[in-house]
């Protein structure tokens, strides 16, 4: 056989070969497309969404807590762990504070320190008057067997009428009014009637570390950066002993000074100052950490508040104002009543309230509205006649009984008249 040949029997076997990969390549291909017709035949909805899919497929893990949970006490145990780290955190800076920060400014400064220790101890009393409220008041629920003329929906959860701003929480396996998140810190849903005391919280939790890094930064700066230890205050003196006698010579000390066995060792003395030493850095890195941590939180809250916005409302205006803009149109959030109107709304302030004692003092009152109807852009401006007098002025001054809400009378709650 010639070379010639030899090559072209190459090649024909070449071309037979490669036929018959490009086949069964074609083959598979064929039975994948066919497998996945079937399979989106049958399972196939146009409605469904991510959203939708994820909850289907979290579904086991939502039966296993839902059924499993009460029994073993896991996420019982958890959220208690939770929120006995936030007391013990506290307690533990608070303890630090007493035994570190208080004795170096009382040496420096008594009028300084008693300053320091009023304004401490009122940061700390609102920490924890804001904690204890927002972990014990309840987030607000829409009303139960009763008909509900302001609701906008029906929960596909709870199969009740739904008001408007209110979410199901899925922790809660309840409807919240004005529901922000599901706190596991405060073992709390964050709704309407608690909202204001968790956000109170955060400021005070931040002001309160920041005011610990001011005041101790003098404390920890040398010894931490610097490397010096905090009981070498006092310079150390060479040379030999020596006492002053009645004329004001100096004469040396000879003798051998026998210290009495309860002082303190050496080794004694170290193991101190390297707990000291660790306490220090251990408040560092914490009131560091939450000062960034809590204070970008409140920040963010802070500028929900300012638009009247949840933290849910915020992830759902942001897509309506996506979808909207791609058809040419602008989302505007029909609660934003401003700023100034927004925040008088989340803290209910009106025109006999002390704001400032509301706002620096632990103070308990109720929030704006009931929580199933809130006024919007359309509605009349509520706040530059927050109350409808129906006495003429006899004096100087109104009470509050002499006033009844605006917003009562335009919900038809008349019952506040008699």
């Amino acid at each position: 056989m010639s070379l010639l040949e030899r090559k072209e029997e190459n090649r024909y076997l070449i071309s037979i070969l490669a036929t018959s990969r490009n086949g069964w390549r074609f083959a598979v291909q064929s039975l994948v497309t066919k497998c996945r017709l079937t399979y989106l035949t049958l399972t196939y909805n146009h409605f469904l969404d991510a959203s939708y899919m994820a909850d289907v497929c979290m579904g086991p893990m939502f039966w296993l807590v839902d059924n499993f949970t009460n029994t073993i006490g896991v996420v019982s145990i958890t959220v208690a762990l939770l929120v006995a780290g936030v007391i013990g955190l506290t307690a533990s800076t608070v303890l630090i504070a007493y035994w570190i920060g208080i004795p170096h400014w009382w040496n420096k400064s008594p009028y300084i320190c008693v300053c320091l220790v009023i304004v401490g101890h009122w940061i700390l009393l609102n920490i924890i008057f804001n904690y204890y409220m927002a972990c014990t008041v309840l987030p607000g629920y829409p009303p139960e067997g009763e008909l509900i003329a302001e609701a906008v929906s029906i929960c596909k959860k709870c199969i009740a009428p739904k008001p408007p701003r209110t979410h199901h929480c899925s922790v809660c396996n309840r409807c919240i009014l004005k529901m922000d998140h599901h706190c596991p810190w405060l073992n709390n849903c964050v709704g309407h009637k608690n909202h204001r005391y968790f956000y109170l919280y955060m400021v005070f939790m931040v002001l309160g570390v920041f005011f610990l890094i001011l005041c101790g930064w003098e404390i920890a700066y040398p010894i931490i950066f610097l490397g010096i230890n905090a009981n070498n205050d006092e310079p150390e003196l060479e040379g030999h002993s020596v006492q002053i006698n009645k004329s004001g010579a100096f004469i040396p000390v000879t003798d051998t000074i026998m210290l009495n066995a309860s002082f303190l060792t050496e080794a004694a003395v170290e193991s101190t100052t390297q707990f000291r030493r660790k306490c220090i850095m251990y408040m560092t890195f914490l009131n560091v950490g939450v000062c960034v941590a809590l204070g970008y939180l409140s920040a963010m809250h802070g500028q929900m508040i300012t638009h009247n916005e949840t933290s849910i409302e915020t992830h759902i205006n942001k897509t309506e104002s996506l979808r909207l803009k791609c058809l040419g149109t602008q989302y505007v959030n029909p609660y934003d009543l401003g700023p100034r109107n927004n925040w008088k709304q989340f803290f209910n302030f009106n025109r006999n309230s002390k704001h400032w004692t509301q706002l620096l003092l632990p103070s308990i009152y109720h929030p704006f509205g009931d929580g199933l109807s809130w006024p919007t852009i359309d509605t009349e401006e509520i706040y530059d006649k927050e109350f409808d007098c129906q006495q003429e002025e006899q004096s100087k001054f109104y009470t509050f009984e002499k006033c009844t809400p605006l917003y009562a009378l335009q919900m038809g709650d008349y019952s506040q008249l008699v």
